[in-house]
């Protein structure tokens, strides 16, 4: 495909949606049925950017840069934990046999579920959304490191013992980089799950945050022009997250063994 068309496409298809909306949408009514117009939303935007009296910055500032805060440091500990676990689980088999039943135990529960847990067991709302994001994409980057740990090709491990490597320098040079497509693969779906859990954790357990501003706009006489305005915020926001984790996934470095093994 050429450039032009991948820029195009997509701005071909947001005009056709952005014309449908304008068609579609009732306005107007301020009800909380009454979907609110382009235009309506708009005015939304200019009153999140807003800065209200006594704050030292806009609206919608405070609420991204908490949500951001939440994400970062819940995924970063989520990566921080789980490749390494990963890892292990993924070279030792006593490993395996001893840990991975505990991980496939936990991985199904809910972190929404874990909402009233968080409130009981920390003390302030950023400790809780961390807790609950880190949780959420703890064990997508865990389960799938293990099972590119698994899945290295012996002969790589072979021809890095025939080296004289082993123990961590074997780990560190030829079992990390064989399994780097997937473990950045893994982080890239950790990201999206982290940026869902953070919103969620904000609307039903802690104050402040994107996830909060739709439920004070919701109690703020319906303003679902603000609501809609926000849920555009966090898709945008969003997409920037995963295209960042799309550019690593090219790196040279990461890229290789799709490459060798293409």
């Amino acid at each position: 495909m050429k450039r032009g068309e991948r820029i195009l496409l997509p701005l071909a298809f947001a005009g056709a949606l952005l014309l449908l909306w304008s068609q579609w949408a009732k306005g107007g009514g301020g009800g909380v049925t009454d979907f609110p117009t382009p235009a309506e939303t708009l005015r939304g935007f200019q009153h999140l950017l807003g800065t209200p009296p006594g704050e030292p910055a806009p609206l919608l500032l405070k609420h991204v840069v908490a949500s951001l805060f939440r994400t970062t440091f819940g995924f970063l500990f989520a990566a921080l934990l789980g490749i390494p676990l990963g890892l292990l689980l993924g070279m030792s088999a006593r490993a395996h046999a001893a840990l991975n039943w505990l991980v496939q135990f936990l991985r199904p529960i809910s972190p929404i579920a874990l909402i009233p847990i968080s409130i009981m067991v920390f003390r302030g709302d950023d400790l809780r959304a961390v807790f609950l994001i880190f949780y959420a994409a703890f064990f997508p980057i865990a389960i799938t490191t293990a099972a590119a740990a698994s899945s290295v090709p012996p002969v790589y491990v072979r021809a890095g013992r025939n080296f004289g490597l082993k123990g961590l320098a074997l780990v560190r040079q030829v079992i990390v980089p064989a399994a780097l497509p997937q473990i950045v693969t893994s982080l890239r779906v950790a990201a999206g799950i982290s940026w869902l859990v953070v919103v969620a954790a904000e609307m039903l357990g802690v104050q402040g945050g994107l996830g909060w501003l739709i439920i004070d706009a919701r109690y703020q006489g319906a303003r679902t022009d603000l609501i809609v305005g926000t849920i555009l915020i966090i898709g945008v926001l969003g997409l920037g997250i995963d295209l960042l984790l799309r550019r690593l996934e090219r790196h040279p470095r990461v890229s290789w063994s799709r490459h060798e093994h293409g």
